[in-house]
C-alpha cells in the first residue's frame, strides 16, 4: 500500500499545541510515558504468547533499548512487544480521539498549567508527550506473529497531519524515534537519560537498555586501555511487591503508585502486605488522594494489576476487587493461580475469592484505622470517595454494617463542613427516640431551611443530611443501624410528642374541612391529613413511607428516566394561623368560593416548598394577587 497523509482529529491538534507551546515544566516525563507504552506492549505480548509461542520469534527476553545518536540528533525507545498492525497506527496514534483526549483537555482547562505535564499519563495520552523535545517523530512497528516481515512507518511532524507507509522491519515490536529540538538535546546525555530511568522507570519489570562507551583494559597488551561499546541496564527491575517493607523508602512506593496508576499526586495510604497460608500472594495497594476523573464512568477500569509468579497477567484484574473500592489501585502477585489463567477461570476460581476477601478485609481496616487515629485525613479521603464507598451497603451485605461505620454525613448538629457518624448519632439519642431520622437534598443551605425540619428543630432531635443522589437507596439497604431503622422525614407519618388523646382530639375539630380539601384535591394527591412535623409553614407534601425519594425521582427524571410517580400526601399544620382562619369560614359558610381558593393556594404553595412547579402558576399568581388586593381594601 503506497504511502497516506491523513489529518489529525481536531482533539488531537488542541492536545499537540499544547504540548508544544503551553507545557514547559518536567519535559523528562515523556521519557517515562514512552518507556510505560513500550512495558505495556511487551506484558501484552508476553501474555500472548503463554498461549501462542509464535508471539516470541524465537526470542528468549522482553527488552526496552534507549539509543542516542549525537550525530543525527535522535533518540529511539525500542520494544519487541506487541507491536501495531496499519490499521492500530492510524487507530491508536493519529485519528481518534479516544483514551480520554476530551477529558485530559477539559481537565488542563480547569486546573493550573503546572498541573498538566503530569495529568498526560493519567488520561492515557503520553505519547503525544514526545512532541515537547521533538519537532518530528517517526514510529516503526510489525506485530508480534505476523508471518511476514510487513511492518508500517508512522511519522508526523505536528503540523497537523501525519503519514503512514508500509515498511520491512526484521524484528517485532515497536521503535519510536525522536527528532530532537535543537534546546533538548541534553536528553541524549548518558546521565541525563540514567537519572530520569532511575527517576520514573526504576521498578519496571523488563529490562532497558542502553549502549554505552566504557574504557577496559586491553586482554591483548598489559596496561593498556581500549574503548568499548557494551549494554548496560538502567533500571533495578526490582518488583517492589516482593521486598520487605523495611527496605522501602516512601519516595520509592510513591513513584511505583505513580507508574502503576499514571496518578500524579502521592497517594494518601499505601497497604502493603504478604498473605500465607491458604492462598499464598503479595499485594501492594494504594488509597489514591483524589478521585481519578472517570471515577463514576462506565468504562472505568477496576481491579489491580493481576501478577502470577512475577508475571503479568492482566492489568485490570476486577475479580480481585469489589466495585465499591474500585478506587484502590496496587500490584497483587499470586504464587497459587496457574500462568495461564483466563477471565473466565477467574470468575470460578476458589484462590481468587480467598484473595478478594483478604484484600477487601485489608482495606476496609485501613480506612476504620484512618477514622479513628487520623480523622482529618480520613475525612479528606471520604469527601473524594464517600459517594463510591457507599455502594457497598448495596452491593456487599456480609460487611454492610463495617461499611456503614465508615460513613460519614452532616447533620443538623454539626458545624459548616464537619460530619458525624452512626455510631454518634445512635449514641446521642434519647431513651425515647426509637428511630435515625434522615432527609435528603441537594445542597446543605436549602436543607437545612426545610419545613419538613421544623418539629425535630423544636424537639431538638438530630436528623442526618443525605446529599448523595443515591443515598436514599443507601438507607433502604441499610435498612437499621445497631438496632434501630432508619426513618426519612419526608416519607411516611410522623409525630412527635403529641399524645394519641391531642391527635384524636385535634382530627375530630378539623375533620370536616380535611374532607373538603380531599374532595377539591382528589385528582391531585393520594391523602390530606394533619400533620406532626410542621410548626411555622402551613402545609406541605410528603411521600407515602414505600415510595421513590422525591429526590431521587427528580434526578431519575432528568436522566430521562422513566418514573412512576405516585401521588403525595398533603400534610396541613393544625396550629398554623391560617387553618384557624379557615376554620372559621368553613363554619360560616361550607360552599364559600374563599375556601376553595385557599385550598388551592395551599396546595400549590406545598408543591412549591417540595421544589416543584404548579401546573398552572399563572392561575397560582392570581389567586395570590388576589389574596393581596383584598387585603389591601379590607385595610
Amino acid at each position: 500500500m503506497a504511502e497516506q497523509k491523513m489529518e489529525f482529529k481536531t482533539e488531537i491538534n488542541q492536545l499537540l499545541d499544547l504540548m508544544i507551546h503551553s507545557l514547559y515544566s518536567h519535559k523528562e516525563i515523556f521519557l517515562r510515558e514512552l518507556i510505560s507504552n513500550a512495558s505495556d506492549a511487551i506484558d501484552k505480548a508476553c501474555y500472548e504468547s503463554l498461549t501462542d509461542s509464535s508471539f516470541l520469534e524465537g526470542e528468549k527476553e522482553w527488552k526496552i533499548r534507549i539509543s542516542a545518536d549525537k550525530n543525527a540528533g535522535t533518540l529511539t525507545i525500542s520494544d519487541n512487544g506487541s507491536g501495531l498492525t496499519r490499521e492500530e497506527a492510524v487507530r491508536e496514534l493519529g485519528t481518534i480521539a479516544h483514551s480520554g483526549t476530551k477529558e485530559f483537555l477539559k481537565a488542563i482547562q480547569e486546573r493550573e498549567r503546572k498541573d498538566a505535564v503530569e495529568l498526560i499519563g493519567q488520561f492515557g495520552v503520553g505519547f503525544y508527550s514526545a512532541f515537547m523535545v521533538a519537532d518530528k517523530v517517526t514510529v516503526l512497528s510489525r506485530k508480534a506473529g505476523a508471518n511476514d516481515k510487513k511492518g508500517v512507518r508512522w511519522e508526523s511532524a505536528a503540523d497537523g497531519t501525519f503519514t503512514v507507509d508500509d515498511v520491512e522491519k526484521e524484528t517485532k515490536g515497536t521503535d519510536v524515534i525522536l527528532h530532537l529540538k535543537a534546546d533538548e538535546r541534553k536528553y541524549l546525555e548518558e546521565w541525563e537519560i540514567r537519572n530520569i530511568v532511575k527517576k520514573y522507570s526504576d521498578f519496571i519489570e523488563h529490562p532497558i537498555v542502553m549502549e554505552v562507551e566504557r574504557e577496559k583494559e586491553s586482554e591483548l597488551a598489559k596496561d593498556t586501555k581500549v574503548t568499548v561499546r557494551e549494554d548496560v541496564v538502567l533500571n533495578s527491575r526490582k518488583a517492589i511487591w516482593l521486598k520487605d517493607k523495611a527496605e522501602i523508602t516512601e519516595s520509592e512506593y510513591n513513584e511505583f503508585y505513580r507508574h502503576i496508576s499514571h496518578d500524579y499526586a502521592d497517594p494518601l495510604r499505601v497497604i502493603h502486605f504478604k498473605a500465607e497460608g491458604t492462598s499464598e500472594f503479595n499485594a501492594l495497594l494504594y488509597i489514591p488522594s483524589r478521585a481519578p476523573f472517570n471515577l463514576l464512568y462506565k468504562d472505568y477500569k477496576i481491579g489491580p494489576v493481576l501478577y502470577v509468579r512475577r508475571v503479568q497477567i492482566m492489568d485490570h484484574c476486577e475479580d480481585l476487587l469489589p466495585v465499591y473500592l474500585r478506587f484502590v489501585k496496587g500490584v497483587v502477585d499470586s504464587s497459587d493461580l496457574p500462568l495461564n489463567v483466563s477471565r473466565e477461570i477467574l470468575q470460578n476460581n476458589r484462590q481468587v475469592e480467598i484473595i478478594k476477601k483478604s484484600v477487601t478485609r485489608k482495606v476496609l481496616d485501613t480506612l476504620s484505622e484512618m477514622k479513628s487515629k487520623e480523622y482529618d485525613t480520613y475525612v479528606s479521603f471520604y469527601k473524594e470517595f464517600g459517594r463510591v464507598l457507599k455502594e457497598g451497603i448495596h452491593f456487599d451485605f456480609s460487611r454492610r454494617e463495617a461499611i456503614a461505620d465508615l460513613l460519614l454525613f452532616p447533620s443538623t448538629k454539626t458545624e459548616q463542613d464537619a460530619f458525624t457518624t452512626l455510631q454518634k448519632y445512635v449514641e446521642g439519642m434519647g431513651e425515647e427516640q426509637k428511630e435515625i431520622y434522615y432527609i435528603t437534598g441537594t445542597s446543605l443551605d436549602e436543607v437545612m431551611k426545610s419545613p419538613y425540619l421544623e418539629a425535630f428543630h423544636e424537639k431538638g432531635l438530630e436528623v442526618l443530611i443525605l446529599l448523595d443522589d443515591l443515598d436514599d437507596f443507601v438507607m433502604g439497604d441499610l435498612a437499621e443501624y445497631k438496632e434501630k431503622k432508619f426513618k426519612s422525614v419526608i416519607k411516611g407519618d410522623i409525630d412527635l410528642g403529641k399524645s394519641v388523646e391531642e391527635r384524636k382530639e385535634t382530627k375530630q375539630r378539623f375533620e370536616k374541612l380535611i374532607e373538603l380539601f380531599k374532595n377539591q384535591l382528589k385528582d391531585e394527591v393520594k391523602d390530606v391529613r394533619l400533620s406532626g412535623r410542621l410548626k411555622d409553614s402551613p402545609c406541605c407534601l410528603v411521600a407515602d413511607e414505600g415510595d421513590v425519594d422525591p429526590t431521587v425521582e427528580k434526578l431519575l427524571k432528568s436522566m430521562g428516566r422513566e418514573v412512576f410517580s405516585g401521588k403525595r400526601i398533603l400534610e396541613i399544620n393544625p396550629d398554623h394561623p391560617v387553618l384557624a382562619a379557615m376554620e372559621e369560614i368553613f363554619e360560616k359558610d361550607r360552599e364559600s368560593p374563599l375556601l376553595k381558593e385557599y385550598i388551592d393556594i395551599l396546595y400549590n404553595q406545598a408543591v412549591l416548598l417540595e421544589g416543584s412547579k404548579p401546573k398552572d402558576p399563572g392561575a397560582f399568581a392570581r389567586s395570590i394577587t388576589n389574596l393581596m388586593v383584598k387585603h389591601a381594601v379590607k385595610g
